[in-house]
């Protein structure tokens, strides 16, 4: 699997740090990839500093990575995931795929489409550069 891995994480107000660690340790399992393949935790800019993410991020060594809704919206059409209520409030399918593919860059792919806690999202991107070609 990649060495760089660039997870994006929605979350509900009140969600618990170890709920969204648990979600990314569990996203990376899924893929086969290591805590420390993990590169950058990303999420919506208004939602960066909240002490949830910011713990849950620390649990793998990071912060997270604030990304702004222009860059958001710009990743919707590579979003494979729908949410009629992130759509509304968000203008992206699914604000954890669109965080990952936009802080893993331009022409980065999805390792796994977006799956979900009680309160979390996470989605996992690998950077163009690192991305494995059939």
């Amino acid at each position: 699997m990649s060495d760089r891995i660039v997870a994006g994480i929605g979350f509900r107000r009140g969600t618990g740090a170890d709920e969204i660690a648990a979600l990314i340790a569990r996203a990376l399992g899924t893929i086969g990839a290591s805590r420390t393949d993990l590169t950058v935790v990303a999420t919506a800019a208004d939602r960066a500093a909240e002490p949830s993410i910011c713990q849950a991020a620390a649990a793998f060594g990071l912060s997270p990575c604030p990304v702004g809704a222009p860059a958001l919206e710009a990743c919707d059409a590579r979003v494979v995931t729908r949410s009629a209520r992130i759509e509304r409030l968000r203008a992206v399918g699914s604000l954890a795929e669109a965080a990952a593919l936009a802080a893993a860059g331009r022409d980065s792919r999805l390792a796994l489409p977006r799956i979900a806690s009680a309160g979390a999202t996470c989605a996992l991107a690998i950077p163009h550069d690192t991305a494995r070609h059939p």
